[in-house]
């Protein structure tokens, strides 16, 4: 799409919004508290893609790799659990199905997901990292190396779907701020953190909270036994900026050693300036807004739990939300990562830095335990559309 379309959409958006002598009303429903990973990405592994012959013929999901290691049980009760956002009639249909047959074993599950399911390659070879719902400290005022304010969605902060404007941009947004009857974009990251808050949620560890906005939402831990779910409000609208490649390209950590951990350990060595301005080479900015500790799964942009090991965050102008898809990861380039991630998985979510065909960021649960594994993903990826097969129309 060109600028000049662009600027007379955002143009056309604005002056609804300028000229409106009144707020807009109420949505009638609550968005849903939406977890969406942040996780920049290195450059993409260097791996040959398949035969032009080869990348758009449907397959038996016999025949992807890796398939019959399956747990193909515990894929198709994940189906069942995220069909539901799908839109498309014949997934649709299969996802009714699924859930009448109730939790079927091994062999069942398996004959049920090859009769009515084939497999198609999406695009080249890309890229597959991984989030995680983390867990960290917090105090209700700034105290000790708690400086960091959790800041909510400020009253100033507009954001626009393109797509109520030109269905072309569908999944396409853009904030910024309204001075003087102009949009203007937003504040970056370094001016955010130079203005006194308004009313935070809590305070944080700089690099926790910048971790946080990473992950997307998470559960913060009270010195008084309180714990405070936060999730997603909003961002300023600028674009991600991935520090692995700062600290890497200034020597700060090896290109190989690059987990989050050790990111965020670096991070927490050298606290102040030095790790600011790191930090500040990301300009994007998260808010955040509290919900109820059900001790339930973060709910992804598809408005429903993220799935631990099964749930991909997507682009959404590349896939559409509850799409099943094979994932083949390999040749890992994080020390300590395992080798392979091979299954089933559903696109339940978004992130800033998910962006392209062959791209996707698996979500592993909640946890240290899980912190560490995804900040080790990063993975050759190459991917494979599951859609119906013919028996499964009508």
């Amino acid at each position: 799409m060109s600028w000049a379309r662009l600027a007379a959409v955002v143009a056309v958006a604005l002056t609804v919004t300028a000229c409106a002598s009144n707020p807009p009303p109420a949505p009638q429903a609550p968005a849903p508290a939406t977890s969406r990973p942040e996780r920049a990405p290195p450059a993409e592994p260097n791996r040959p893609g398949p035969p032009p012959s080869e990348r758009h013929l449907s397959m038996n999901l016999a025949d992807l790799r890796g398939w019959a290691e399956e747990d193909h049980a515990g894929a198709l009760l994940a189906f069942e659990a995220g069909c539901a956002a799908a839109k498309e009639a014949p997934v649709a249909r299969l996802c009714r199905r699924a859930r009448s047959m109730g939790a079927l074993a091994e062999p069942d599950a398996r004959g049920f997901l090859e009769a009515n399911f084939r497999a198609e390659p999406v695009g080249d070879h890309g890229l597959l990292t991984a989030y995680f719902a983390p867990e960290y400290e917090a105090r209700a005022s700034r105290r000790g190396d708690f400086t960091a304010p959790v800041r909510p969605k400020p009253a100033d902060l507009v954001t626009l779907d393109l797509g109520l404007f030109d269905p072309g941009l569908a999944g396409r947004k853009i904030s910024g701020r309204i001075v003087g009857g102009q949009f203007l974009p937003y504040p970056d990251r370094a001016a955010i953190e130079a203005a006194v808050p308004d009313q935070p949620l809590a305070w944080m560890r700089p690099e926790e909270l910048f971790f946080l906005q990473i992950q997307g939402s998470g559960l913060l831990r009270l010195p008084d036994g309180r714990r405070l779910k936060v999730v997603y409000s909003a961002n300023n609208g600028r674009p991600f900026v991935g520090i692995a490649n700062v600290l890497r390209d200034r020597g700060a950590l090896p290109a190989d050693g690059l987990s989050g951990d050790a990111i965020r350990a670096w991070l927490a060595a050298h606290r102040g300036p030095e790790a600011d301005d790191v930090m500040r080479q990301n300009p994007r900015y998260v808010f955040f807004k509290t919900a109820s500790d059900d001790g339930a799964e973060p709910v992804g942009a598809a408005g429903l739990p993220l799935i631990p090991g099964r749930s991909l965050a997507v682009d959404p102008t590349k896939h559409a939300m509850g799409g099943l898809y094979w994932i083949d990861a390999t040749a890992p380039s994080l020390t300590g990562a395992f080798p392979a991630y091979r299954r089933l998985a559903l696109a339940l979510d978004t992130g800033g830095a998910i962006k392209g065909d062959v791209r996707a960021d698996l979500y592993l649960g909640s946890g240290a335990e899980a912190g560490v594994e995804a900040g080790r993903v990063r993975h050759a990826l190459s991917l494979y559309a599951i859609a119906p097969a013919d028996s499964a129309l009508p």
